[in-house]
């Protein structure tokens, strides 16, 4: 994983950054930007690369730019349970600004980039920029919102009906009619069903054309069809 950490550099980039009304930054002024002290690190992270992981002392949080995060718990068997996914937009860690250690391992499941705030400087624009403040406490609730409904989506129904319910949040309710896959794995850890069963589910979406793949792990969805099997129930 990569850093980049020109202060200078970092506030030019907060001003013109193509996703700033999404992220943590959005109301911050342009001289909000221009009093940042510490610098806000660039972080560039590939597959597989870790951001932060469960237990480390969290000296910052990370807003997402571009990529899918997966936040992780390991089993005590070695298995692992994917509690969440966020994407462009969203803001990970935030347990650090309590003084609390990291509670998940952040994972990137697809090439990501990211910007890393040290906590102290989150704390100092809080004080000096009250808009900032309110900004955190929505981030924070909307962190609350969607681990319930990702515990509630993911974690009930059949398998078909999860599956179905993934495909759906990762065209953002329908909003897009293509979506990125990952690896069964993943799939399986996502969905609390084996490698073996994500694998069967969707060959069965490819035969029935609910899907369709438009290349390796890209797919074209049928998001009538998807939502009225999100709804079956069990």
């Amino acid at each position: 994983m990569n850093h980049m950490c020109s202060s200078d550099r970092t506030r030019s980039e907060c001003l013109r950054c193509d996703i700033r009304k999404a992220v943590l930054f959005a109301e911050l002024t342009p001289d909000d930007i221009a009093r940042m002290f510490l610098p806000v690190s660039q972080v560039v992270a590939e597959v597989g690369d870790s951001l932060f992981e469960e237990g480390d002392c969290g000296g910052a949080i990370y807003t997402i730019r571009e990529g899918v995060v997966k936040l992780v718990q390991y089993q005590p068997d070695g298995g692992q349970r994917i509690v969440r996914l966020l994407g462009a937009g969203s803001t990970i860690g935030l347990e650090a600004l309590v003084d609390q250690p990291y509670e998940h391992h952040a994972i990137a499941l697809q090439d990501v980039r990211a910007c890393r705030i040290p906590v102290e400087e989150v704390h100092r624009l809080c004080v000096e920029t009250p808009r900032l403040y309110r900004q955190l406490m929505r981030r924070w609730h909307d962190s609350i919102r969607l681990a319930d409904e990702w515990l509630t989506n993911m974690s009930t129904g059949s398998a078909r009906t999860r599956l179905a319910r993934l495909f759906l949040y990762l065209t953002q309710d329908g909003r897009h009619q293509r979506c990125g896959l990952f690896r069964r794995e993943d799939l399986g850890a996502m969905l609390g069903i084996s490698t073996e069963t994500a694998s069967r589910m969707v060959a069965d979406f490819k035969r029935t054309g609910t899907i369709r793949q438009l290349r390796r792990n890209m797919y074209e969805c049928d998001v009538n069809g998807l939502r009225a099997i999100a709804s079956d129930g069990p």
